[in-house]
């Protein structure tokens, strides 16, 4: 498949894994395009009935690579240009909804931002007794994109998406399984064998009423996501222009609390 992604395939069961090779496992503008790509190799396929999506053993992802050169790259764009790189995030996740067959998400450690956006677009979702899911946009000053709050919405309602989204409250397994934000817990290390057990389950059934049964309940959960994310991008590139958006990526990458104006 490319550098960061490889795909394997078990019978009608495929495995896309991302290993950026270092522990943050971290979304690089390299990796989020490998990883659109490999989704869009599943939107017609009638041999394969669930795709398992996971990152490395011990790190599912710690979102968005702040640290990208290619990211710090197009900080310096105009605006026109900014527009269409920003759309990267949400061409991702709309690839992967956008699968014909089931899609299962194995998450261990940590899944992070854009990692959690990623695992919303799944169609379910394995995790490890000790995963931990955080969206931190806000706290760097900046707001969640990526078409993902209707689909937390969705998942599991408006209240719960603002603790997860709007207060950043950092997420334990149990608790995601307990609000529905996760389907399936495991011990530690077991999450992609488990997921693999609920793709085996889905292989055996009649692919073409499976596949038209996801789409009808993804039309009905999702009948009004578009009409309620159109503005994740514009709203992005405002945050990115404000003072509080400079001081939260520079706290963070500094270590330390910040100091925000609401400038």
């Amino acid at each position: 498949m490319g550098d960061l992604v490889t795909i394997e395939r078990q019978g009608r069961v495929a495995i896309v894994r991302f290993d950026t090779g270092t522990r943050a496992n971290a979304l690089s503008q390299a990796l989020i395009r490998e990883l659109t790509d490999a989704a869009r190799q599943f939107h017609d396929a009638p041999d394969v009935s669930a795709v398992v999506l996971t990152g490395r053993a011990d790190q599912f992802t710690l979102g968005a690579d702040l640290k990208d050169p290619e990211r710090a790259a197009s900080a310096d764009a105009g605006l026109s240009e900014r527009r269409i790189l920003l759309r990267a995030g949400p061409r991702l996740c709309q690839a992967w909804e956008d699968v014909d067959a089931l899609t299962i998400c194995a998450i261990e450690g940590w899944c992070v931002g854009g990692g959690m956006a990623l695992a919303a677009a799944c169609d379910l979702r394995v995790a490890s007794r000790e995963a931990m899911l955080y969206v931190p946009e806000v706290e760097r000053g900046m707001n969640m994109s990526w078409g993902s709050i209707p689909r937390f919405v969705a998942l599991v309602g408006p209240a719960r998406t603002k603790r997860l989204a709007a207060l950043c409250e950092k997420v334990p397994a149990q608790t995601a399984y307990d609000w529905g934000l996760c389907d399936h817990l495991t011990e530690p290390g077991g999450a992609l064998r488990h997921a693999l057990e609920v793709a085996e389950r889905a292989s055996g059934l009649p692919p073409t009423a499976l596949k038209m049964v996801k789409q009808d309940v993804n039309v009905a959960a999702h009948a009004l996501a578009r009409a309620t994310a159109h503005r994740d991008l514009e709203a992005f590139l405002l945050t990115q222009e404000s003072e509080d958006f400079r001081e939260g990526v520079a706290a963070f990458l500094e270590g330390r609390k910040p100091d925000y104006s609401g400038n």
